[in-house]
């Protein structure tokens, strides 16, 4: 709890004191009604206070209609009532009214408190100060003031202020705030790093790539604060309702006063307050309690930033409640290939020598792409890493093709089935997922090496999980088929295309949205600066952020930081989750608030319920404060 809650808390627990006391009084110590009209003034002027000085000051900016004004109105009502009856024994309801309606903001701000501190725990992350290095010499300085390129040095326990290379040095970052990863990530020089991670063992001399407004961890606190401007459908539609829906409450409360007593007056020519106005303003006091709104403008919203702040702390980023919405109808989820469900970088997959013996073939391919900048040959090159190939020479690398060498005097070359036809071998198709090297020995097949992008690790599980959830998976790549179809049919993908340019990827994902029912959504995933106009062009664009490119997270409606593709399924499952609470959270109220309305208007119009008269401003306060109260509570697990 915060110091102001705890206040709130006490002020609560005295009132309750006061309120019980004055009940003790006023129903068992006989004194004249006016004094116990203000016995009871006592707990309601001190719980109470700070709701008429907000419902005054409202009336004269022109913020008239809101629960403030309806908690005072019925109150001050209720006393009303006791002055005009010279009767005290009812002021209680006046108290009882402030004394619940307190509790009810106390949970509110306790619940809001909690649902905050999962976003705001982002905040811990931004660093404060970065230790810039000039002519030898440390200086602190702001991370705004670091120019782009200069050298910062990061020491254990403090956080990288800016994104950069690491110069020198070794260490371990802990990466959990970023990406909810507790595993440490270890990094040497050559390596990336992101801002908003700690330190953890090393000393790290980093040259910065960006300055600090377009560094990670702004751009993620960016994205966290304006969470709240797109709103829901949902929210939306509480929002304007409100706004109508309170004139119309008071309307409403005000005609129930005045009508039905004039029309029996008029009829009757009975106009005694006791037997013709008071049960109908009575009631109207009532109906203004129950009416109140606050369950729905509360909770709803709250459900949907509980929701946010809970995806949040596990590394998901969700840019605004309508995204909230969107997500939980997904029926289709499309998925980029390269650098999503694969990890975007080449590895060995299979070797195929003529003469059986495929360690002496991957030898030979590694000295002859000993200096090839080809992805394949740094693959290549990987693969054998920690042993030496044999010396080779007079390396030419012949564009779009391959490399040729000399390798104990014997020419030897490496590349597709374009080269190998230029020296004249016909080598034989190879049927595998991924790009295959062939290799020949003055004019004599030797075999064949293939390279493949490596699937991730939760991709084949992220996949079941959304076929778990009922939404089907397309995959878009401009891989070839046989790779393609082959990493399709791993995943458990239903559908592949593959072949395809950026362009194509649009118009895909186009028709799908264009052909999709009402209530279900088309997402699109991806990781590349190639994927931010089908991002952009998806109901809803998954970015894999932490280190996919800048263009694709701007683009994304939702930034996974860890890079997992399990959390798209996360994702999905926490905003259904979200949105279930939120319908609940309405239907619930509205259905006690209607139960309970149709009930006091049934004390005013039959006589042998007028005996309950007595209990319905508790009824009344549990209509509004009791069900905000289980509203917040059912709305915080969302957090979870």
């Amino acid at each position: 709890m915060t110091k102001k809650q705890k206040k709130t808390l006490a002020r609560i627990l005295v009132a309750a004191a006061l309120f019980a006391a004055a009940l003790l009084i006023v129903h068992f110590i006989e004194m004249p009604w006016w004094a116990g009209v203000l016995v009871m003034a006592v707990p309601y002027l001190f719980i109470g206070w700070d709701i008429l000085f907000e419902a005054g000051k409202k009336i004269f900016t022109g913020q008239v209609f809101d629960e403030c004004l309806l908690m005072t109105v019925a109150s001050l009502g209720a006393l009303a009532l006791c002055v005009v009856e010279k009767n005290a024994h009812e002021a209680h309801e006046a108290a009882a009214i402030m004394l619940f309606y307190q509790v009810g903001e106390l949970f509110q701000s306790i619940a809001v408190g909690r649902s905050r501190k999962s976003v705001s725990a982002l905040l811990d992350m931004m660093p404060e100060s970065a230790n810039l290095e000039e002519n030898g010499e440390l200086k602190t300085v702001m991370p705004e003031e670091v120019p782009l390129g200069a050298t910062i040095v990061v020491r254990p326990g403090e956080r990288v202020p800016l994104d950069g290379v690491v110069l020198e040095g070794d260490s371990e970052l802990n990466t959990a705030s970023l990406t909810g990863e507790s595993q440490p990530r270890s990094v040497s020089a050559g390596e990336e790093v992101l801002s908003g991670c700690v330190n953890l063992t090393g000393v790290l001399r980093v040259r910065t790539t960006k300055p600090f407004s377009e560094s990670t961890v702004s751009k993620i606190m960016e994205l966290v604060e304006n969470a709240g401007i797109n709103k829901s459908k949902s929210e939306g539609f509480i929002a304007k309702f409100a706004r109508v829906y309170t004139p119309i409450v008071t309307a409403t409360a005000l005609l129930l006063a005045l009508v039905p007593p004039l029309i029996i007056g008029l009829s009757t020519g009975n106009f005694s307050f006791a037997e013709t106005w008071r049960p109908f303003v009575h009631a109207a006091l009532m109906f203004l309690i129950v009416s109140c709104p606050c369950a729905l403008v509360i909770s709803v919203p709250m459900s949907f930033f509980g929701g946010i702040g809970g995806a949040s702390a596990k590394g998901i980023l969700i840019k605004g409640s309508i995204y909230v919405e969107q997500t939980a109808k997904c029926k289709t989820a499309v998925f980029d290939k390269t650098g999503t469900l694969t990890e975007g970088r080449f590895v060995l997959s299979e070797v195929r020598a003529e003469n059986g013996d495929n360690d002496a073939l991957l030898l030979l391919a590694a000295a002859v792409e000993k200096y090839s900048t080809h992805p394949l040959a740094a693959a290549i090159r990987e693969a054998v890493s920690g042993r030496e190939p044999s010396e080779a020479s007079e390396h030419k690398e012949i564009a779009g093709k391959g490399v040729c060498a000399l390798v104990n005097g014997k020419k030897v070359c490496a590349g597709n089935a374009k080269l190998m036809a230029d020296e004249g071998v016909d080598a034989p198709a190879v049927n595998a997922a991924g790009s295959t090297v062939y290799l020949c020995e003055n004019g004599a097949y030797l075999g064949s090496v293939t390279v493949s992008d490596a699937i991730k690790s939760d991709s084949k599980k992220a996949l079941a999980d959304l076929r778990a959830l009922g939404i089907s998976t397309l995959m878009l790549t401009g891989d070839r088929r046989e790779s393609a179809e082959k990493t399709a049919a791993e995943l458990g993908i239903d559908t592949c295309r593959y072949e395809l340019l950026p362009g194509d990827k649009v118009e895909i994902v186009a028709d799908l949205t264009k052909d999709e029912k009402p209530g279900e959504t088309v997402i699109f995933v991806g990781d590349g600066i190639n994927d931010a106009p089908v991002l952009a062009r998806a109901d809803v664009g998954f970015a894999m952020g932490a280190f996919g490119s800048d263009a694709a997270i701007e683009a994304a409606d939702v930034v996974l930081l860890n890079d997992k593709v399990s959390d798209v399924a996360r994702t999905v499952g926490i905003c259904r989750k979200t949105m279930k609470i939120v319908r609940q959270n309405i239907a619930f109220a509205l259905a006690v608030k209607l139960a309970i309305l149709v009930f006091l208007g049934l004390i005013a119009v039959i006589p042998a319920l007028k005996p309950l008269e007595s209990d319905a401003g508790e009824v009344a306060v549990f209509a509004d404060v009791g069900v905000s109260v289980l509203a917040i509570l059912n709305a915080m697990r969302a957090m979870t």
